[in-house]
């Protein structure tokens, strides 16, 4: 059975592009700038003296363990008010004035545009006597369900088409989920980009709503009851203040009957009894247990379990909730558990639910030196390790047994090797920086991998290379990084370089194929993506040496980063561009903070800028296992305050060229961190440089729809190259 724990990673966004499939063809449309010479200055679209809106300070102050610490911005938390709303027209003329200037922009787009206009394809899986699919012709906001009778794929009939619910393309698809039989399809929407969901049934013959729309649904997985009705999550919305930013506190898990009113579902887990931040329930296969995580944090869980017949206690399996324990099989009562416990790299052990004390557990798949993803499909448990953040595949029995390592297409990242009990085969994808996710059907008997679907793009690989080397950290520790780039690229530290980092919440950065990166590469260009500390990619204790008051060696890794791709003539300052998205948004804040000099420009997206109140917002609380919060302790707040990137910045001080970037209906980091950050920024900012803000309108915690996602990019590339000098050439 696939893994339908949420795993509540809630700071998981990234800049870089979908990653689906095609087929391979010759670049056709782009001169490559190689850089063998200084490349030519462009003239910045705008005077240097930028005449940024006036943002108004008020006197607020708080105060944290005796000392003041003034928020003079604090009116912009407000993202109802007249004032806030007018604050981010002003900011976006003058952003879009610069934006709009650059003489090179639209050849880029086009380029981007043709890059990503190819049929990505995901894979399929089977729902009853369908097997059902993803795929997008190019250019759709968004990727259409198909489906196909099983044995008959040859002709496939549109399912569910995501591009018409609404016409602005802000209206997206986010998870579909059947009753065995295939008959009923819940699936959630997301409206505008926010994490409040409505979920809608049908009937999967004729199309048909069953019953009405479930509302007010966030963080939530759905799971089905045979046919009579289905588990979610959610919250009470915030009674006061926004709906955007309102703290979330404590999530329940409810039952919701088919046919009945939403306000009788009936409470399973959760609430003021057992207040937790994310909780979330499902139905095993065998369809005789309820299991539930609850969690106060994203760092662990505590796990349950009970007969789904009974409404008394649940049993609990694990109860660390610093630890993580996900199901992943049962056979009767004897139940599969991944779990760090004992193990920071992870282990599968087996567990009698009738006898769950951990000292009963055995040990099925033991700790190793890599880390550990494991999902079950056909019978077997198939071990996904993480060998140097790159995908190495192991399928074993049940018992424990070594059955085959799985042969992969190569050195990248792999995914969706798990299905239903019943299994013969499935489908998993591949890709790699350089190779567009390509879909192949796995033989769980033979262990025979067969292509599927191989994407076509208008790139040629050959063209291009990676290389993963390591590094040496401020305190010694070694640091892997992937670099990839063109083929004979010249080392005179004057190549543009992409710097993208993340580094917390146990978020592991694989090689991953982003068809809008080609553009940048192209161009001469270098991306580079460190694995931080923080990260989940070394296990649990490589994620804890990026928390709390460690969370320095995160930003002390990426500077070293930088230093080294400086160290080693791949770029200096003058070309690099640092950036990072959510707690990467964070990463760039903090780093742009304390090393001002180190490059030329500064991407931080949708990122967690005050650490002093990010707790106080949405689901926040629930991220201070990584971060600490202001009112643990004089040190802990001591120590935020330090790295807090809005109360880092010093008057006076030349920061790097910047874009912020959010969005109006981020829910999860709402965007008054990076309105409060800008406003900031440029009061304290002193220099040549442009530091302006990008607030997306009608999209949440990243793009909602591909016309976004290219608009972002663009914007992103065009700015970073204005700034560093650098003149892209496209052919017409």
């Amino acid at each position: 059975m696939r893994n339908n724990i949420l795993l509540f990673v809630l700071l998981g966004f990234m800049l870089a592009a979908c990653t689906q499939k095609v087929k391979l063809s010759d670049a056709k449309t782009t001169t490559l700038n190689t850089n063998t010479e200084t490349p030519d200055k462009v003239v910045l679209p705008v005077n240097a003296n930028f005449n940024y809106p006036k943002t108004n300070k008020v006197d607020h102050i708080d105060t944290y363990h005796g000392v003041d610490v003034p928020d003079p911005y604090r009116w912009l938390e407000d993202d109802r008010s007249a004032e806030t709303a007018a604050w981010v027209t002003a900011q976006n003329k003058v952003t879009q004035s610069f934006l709009g200037n650059i003489p090179f922009k639209e050849d880029l787009k086009k380029r981007i545009e043709s890059l990503l206009d190819y049929e990505k394809v995901g894979a399929p899986f089977k729902e009853g006597a369908y097997e059902y699919f993803y795929k997008n012709d190019g250019l759709q906001d968004h990727s259409i369900c198909y489906r196909y009778k099983i044995g008959d794929q040859d002709n496939p009939t549109v399912f569910l088409d995501p591009n018409k619910f609404s016409k602005d393309g802000t209206t997206s698809l986010n998870g579909m989920s059947f009753t065995d039989d295939g008959t009923l399809m819940a699936y959630s929407i997301s409206e505008g980009g926010s994490d409040w969901r409505k979920v809608i049934v049908i009937n999967t013959e004729t199309m048909e709503m069953v019953g009405d729309t479930i509302k007010d649904v966030k963080f939530s997985g759905l799971s089905w009851l045979g046919n009579e009705g289905l588990f979610y999550s959610s919250y009470d919305k915030p009674k006061e203040g926004s709906t955007l930013s309102g703290k979330t506190q404590h999530h329940k898990l409810f039952y919701h009957k088919l046919g009945t009113d939403q306000s009788t579902d009936k409470l399973i887990y959760g609430g003021a009894k057992q207040p937790n931040r994310y909780i979330g329930g499902f139905v095993t296969e065998d369809k005789k247990y309820l299991v539930v995580s609850a969690s106060e944090n994203t760092a662990g869980n505590q796990l349950y379990v009970r007969p789904i017949e009974s409404t008394g206690a649940f049993t609990l399996l694990e109860e660390d909730y610093f630890s993580r324990t996900n199901y992943i099989e049962n056979v009767g009562s004897k139940f599969f558990l991944s779990t760090n416990v004992g193990a920071p790299n992870y282990r599968v052990v087996s567990v009698d639910i009738n006898d769950p004390d951990p000292k009963n557990w055995k040990d099925v798949i033991p700790e190793s030196e890599n880390v550990l993803r494991a999902g079950t499909g056909g019978g077997y448990i198939f071990a996904n390790y993480l060998v140097d953040a790159k995908t190495a595949v192991k399928q074993y029995d049940m018992t424990g047994k070594l059955v085959r390592e799985v042969e992969l297409p190569g050195i990248g990242s792999a995914g969706g090797f798990g299905g239903k009990k019943s299994d013969k085969d499935f489908y998993y994808g591949f890709s790699s920086f350089l190779f567009p996710n390509t879909i192949y059907k796995y033989d769980i008997a033979t262990g025979a991998s067969v292509m599927h679907v191989q994407p076509k793009i208008d790139f040629d690989p050959t063209q291009f290379e990676t290389k993963q080397i390591f590094y040496t950290s401020k305190d010694g520790t070694k640091v892997p990084m992937f670099i990839t780039h063109k083929k004979g690229l010249k080392m005179d530290g004057k190549n543009p370089t992409y710097l993208y980092a993340y580094g917390g919440f146990n978020v592991s950065l694989t090689p991953r194929f982003s068809a809008s990166r080609i553009a940048w590469m192209e161009q001469g260009g270098i991306y580079a993506q460190p694995n931080l500390r923080g990260g989940g990619e070394y296990g649990a204790k490589w994620h804890k040496a990026g928390t709390q008051m460690q969370k320095q060696n995160v930003f002390d890794d990426f500077i070293a980063a930088a230093e080294w791709l400086f160290d080693n003539g791949y770029t200096s300052s003058d070309y690099l561009a640092i950036a990072g998205g959510s707690n990467g948004g964070l990463l760039v804040g903090a780093t742009m903070c304390q090393r001002p000099d180190l490059a030329k420009v500064a991407l931080p997206a949708v990122g967690v800028m005050d650490m002093l109140r990010y707790h106080t917002f949405t689901a926040g609380a629930g991220w201070s296992a990584d971060y600490g919060t202001a009112e643990d302790s004089p040190e802990m707040f001591k120590y935020l305050k330090n790295y807090s990137p809005v109360h880092a910045l010093k008057k006076g001080t030349a920061y790097p060229a910047t874009l912020v970037t959010t969005a109006d209906h981020d829910d999860r980091v709402v965007p008054a961190h990076s309105f409060k950050f800008a406003a900031t920024l440029q009061e304290m900012h002193e220099g040549p440089n442009p530091v302006m803000i990008r607030i997306q309108t009608n999209a949440g915690h990243g793009s909602v729809s591909l016309s976004q996602r290219i608009d972002l990019t663009a914007d992103l590339y065009s700015f970073c190259w204005a700034n560093m000098g650098v003149t892209p050439i496209f052919e017409n």
